[in-house]
């Protein structure tokens, strides 16, 4: 039996509950026949306007909720690329034929992330539920169906109401805690101008999200014997205030096993043996690269972490994966992790930095890993300060990354 292409486009019309297709912009970019009914709008009222345009919020409800409640669901799809289904909502609407008249409506919307091949939401299908008729029970008879009627309309939409406060203060806490978070991180993770004679320039970016910080981390240190330096980064499992705290042991850890240890990889072996006493350190990764700026050498060791990138003077990137071992608890005793090392001449540019730089969901992490050698051979030139906000820009994604991001860039 031949097999029968299948139209989506005629199986999206033909869908049985209302769904439309919005940009990131929130335009409409298409809707079923089932919105085009219940909504009361022709597709050429809805197809390439703004949708608060076309459902405003009534303008004689002061209360009125219903438009800042769905911008806040769909603005968090852009941000997140996650579905949200929100709570039940009172949403008026105009009626078409008869402007300055508004019909109370009760819609139950869940808005889903479209992803491109890059991971971006490219555009957002907005689900809505009509259950005006459900609430308000139409039809029912006089006497006491319709004050049940009444009653049922008066108990779920507080209901809803309620659940929406409750929500709205959730995030209000987590909010905050996200505030005492970012200070705690900005205290444990200052920002050098330079270490001993070097440029250097140090980000962090929080992911999107109320409580998604203090994952990550980066440590420069100057070491005893000659101009020697100490890069590291590292990445605790885990956002918010708990993290927080693993992340500023592990990296005081380091920092005092890197000033006495022989090389990063016995720096690494004293931090993994710090790890297993540590709740939370679980899976935590880092890299570490001890610099010789007389000798030029780079000498560096990773613990389940991508590979740091060291950018020559000519341009040539070369990622620093000859000495990649388990991460922080996960190798056993005795056996010491590996290190290995690498020249290179005055002029050059040696880049850290966390998985949230790289990683994108549903991409492989080559594709990331050959985005930020591009860039950075693209904008070698740079100074750290500015070659730091230009990676940034050019590898985050606009509404922000979904895991923190650590950045680290010396010049050598």
């Amino acid at each position: 039996m031949a097999e029968t292409a299948i139209d989506y486009g005629a199986v999206f019309k033909a869908l049985p509950g209302m769904v439309a297709l919005l940009t990131p912009e929130l335009v409409y970019a298409d809707v079923n026949d089932e919105f085009v009914r219940v909504s009361g709008r022709s597709r050429e009222q809805l197809i390439g306007k703004y949708l608060f345009d076309v459902f405003p919020d009534n303008p004689n409800d002061p209360a009125a909720t219903g438009m800042r409640n769905l911008a806040a669901s769909l603005y968090r799809v852009l941000a997140t690329g996650e579905r949200d289904a929100m709570a039940l909502q009172r949403y008026d609407v105009e009626d078409p034929e008869r402007p300055g008249e508004w019909s109370k409506r009760y819609w139950s919307p869940v808005n889903a992330p479209l992803l491109g091949a890059d991971g971006k939401v490219v555009l957002i299908l907005h689900r809505v539920e009509e259950v005006t008729e459900l609430i308000r029970a139409r039809g029912g008879s006089a006497g006491s169906r319709g004050s049940r009627s009444r009653v049922l309309e008066a108990e779920l939409y507080t209901r809803a109401r309620e659940l929406q406060e409750l929500n709205e203060r959730l995030r209000q806490a987590h909010s905050r805690e996200r505030e005492v978070a970012l200070a705690l991180q900005e205290a444990m993770l200052p920002a050098p101008r330079q270490v001993r004679n070097h440029p250097a320039a140090v980000r962090y970016r929080p992911a999107v999200g109320a409580l998604n910080v203090c994952g990550d981390w980066y440590d420069l240190v100057d070491l005893v014997g000659g101009d020697r330096i100490g890069v590291a980064v590292g990445d605790v499992v885990g956002h918010g205030l708990e993290a927080a705290g693993v992340m500023g042991q592990l990296r005081s850890a380091l920092t005092a096993a890197s000033r006495v240890a022989d090389g990063p990889a016995q720096a690494l072996d004293v931090l993994g043996r710090y790890a297993h006493v540590i709740d939370g350190a679980e899976s935590a990764t880092a890299a570490t690269t001890f610099i010789d700026c007389d000798r030029h050498i780079i000498t560096y060791s990773s613990a389940g972490h991508p590979p740091p990138v060291l950018v020559h003077a000519d341009g040539c990137t070369e990622f620093l994966d000859r000495a990649t071992d388990t991460p922080l608890d996960a190798r056993p005793d005795p056996i010491p992790r590996p290190q290995a090392e690498t020249t290179f001449a005055p002029g050059a540019t040696l880049v850290l930095y966390t998985d949230g730089l790289i990683e994108r969901r549903h991409e492989d992490i080559d594709k990331g890993l050959e985005r930020l050698a591009d860039a950075l051979r693209d904008h070698r030139d740079q100074d750290p300060e500015t070659l730091a906000d230009t990676v940034l820009l050019e590898l985050l994604p606009p509404g922000g990354a979904t895991d923190d991001t650590a950045l680290i860039i010396v010049s050598l």
